[in-house]
């Protein structure tokens, strides 16, 4: 038994540092109880330190680095966002050409933002590959950059207007022209032909050529005299356009009322279709003042019905060699399809209007009527005035 005890015991309780060590006895549980795996050597300090010391300021660069980039955009961002300074509305010029570096240090120069990199970056970034458009904007009081840039990249800019009511000439028009001074250029040297150019508004932004409005004012009115002259009546004593637009521009003349006009036009039609002489005032006072227009305190004088002028309609049978203003729609198409009447007369009836007549006798008893009528207020003219200027002396 003794020795069998001692064979166990070395058997389990060898050492492990080799076969010829002392035996140390372990008992079966230790014997059975997994060895740890021998440890890696260990790498020296010096390069242990390098490589963490080197990683450890690359993540510190890239951690700063994007915390800077998000602060940056935040701020940028709400800059961008945020109402602006202007305290009162403001207009922008923004002009052809300019781009978004300019428009920037436009609108810090002028308060509207606080800073044109903000503007500049970020606007670049929303736009891609779209602009900021030329032309004059009202910017409202508080707005933010990106408010700002939505209204340039719209291209709602302001809108000017000019005004030329029908019954100008041309050299009336041309002057409405050169007095806006919004529009700017020069005007064409050699005014367009009377009758050319339609009577309308025209709106328009800052900086439009004023010849860029006349080139509009003719394209409209040759587009709007073509549409009209198509439907006409075929029975017109009118043969070609331009008789037919000198016709209207004289019953523009004659009548402001646009429910006259075919009346009007029905009269002089039917003196020519008789041969009879126009005799319209307002050929009268083209013959004598051309372009220019009666001035608003000279009355037509008796001795103006005898000047031999090529539109004087008392003495020249037919019509004038051009037209004597611009006429409109109304007047085109009162012309082209006129009422159907056989009066031969008119007469102002001192209201505005016209009282119309077929035959002499009853235009002759209209035009006594008017004469009274001008008479009395005359009358009552000069008695105005002469109460006036007693009111005005000293007591």
């Amino acid at each position: 038994m003794s020795d069998s005890n001692e064979n166990g015991a070395a058997q389990f309780g060898r050492s492990d540092t080799g076969s010829n060590g002392p035996i140390i006895p372990k008992s079966a549980s230790e014997a059975l109880r997994p060895e740890k795996a021998p440890q890696p050597p260990k790498r020296s300090r010096k390069a242990r330190s390098q490589v963490v010391i080197f990683l450890n300021f690359v993540m510190t660069v890239i951690v700063f680095v994007a915390l800077a980039a998000a602060g940056t955009v935040y701020y940028a961002m709400h800059q961008y966002e945020k109402a602006g300074p202007l305290e009162a509305n403001k207009n922008f010029i923004v002009r052809g050409g300019a781009g978004i570096s300019e428009i920037a240090s436009g609108l810090e120069r002028g308060n509207i933002i606080t800073d044109g990199r903000v503007f500049r970056f970020v606007s670049e970034a929303y736009l891609d590959n779209d602009t900021l458009k030329a032309g004059e904007y009202e910017i409202k009081a508080g707005s933010s950059m990106q408010e700002i840039m939505q209204l340039l990249k719209s291209g709602k800019s302001i809108l000017y207007s000019v005004s030329m009511p029908e019954g100008l000439t041309v050299k009336q028009m041309f002057q409405r022209l050169s007095d806006d001074e919004v529009l700017v250029g020069d005007l064409p040297k050699d005014l367009p032909v009377e009758g050319s150019l339609k009577p309308d508004t025209y709106k328009f932004t800052r900086g439009t050529k004023r010849v860029e409005i006349v080139q509009q004012m003719a394209a409209a009115q040759k587009a709007l005299v073509d549409q009209i002259w198509e439907k006409r009546d075929p029975n017109l004593p009118v043969s070609t356009v331009e008789e037919f637009v000198t016709l209207a521009s004289i019953v523009e003349k004659e009548t402001g009322r646009a429910d006259e006009r075919p009346r009007v036009a029905s009269v002089f039609i039917n003196r020519l279709d008789k041969g009879m002489r126009l005799q319209s005032d307002p050929t009268i006072i083209y013959g004598i003042f051309g372009g220019d227009g009666k001035p608003a305190d000279r009355p037509i004088l008796k001795s103006d019905l005898d000047k031999n002028t090529p539109y004087n309609t008392y003495m020249i049978k037919g019509l004038p060699p051009t037209p004597i203003a611009n006429p409109g729609r109304a007047a085109l198409e009162a012309v082209a399809n006129p009422s159907r009447t056989p009066e031969l007369y008119f007469v102002a009836d001192g209201t505005g209007g016209h009282v119309f007549a077929v035959t002499l006798d009853e235009h002759n008893a209209n035009v006594r009527r008017w004469r009274k009528v001008e008479a009395e207020r005359a009358a009552e003219a000069a008695k105005a005035a002469q109460d006036a200027a007693t009111t005005a002396q000293p007591q």
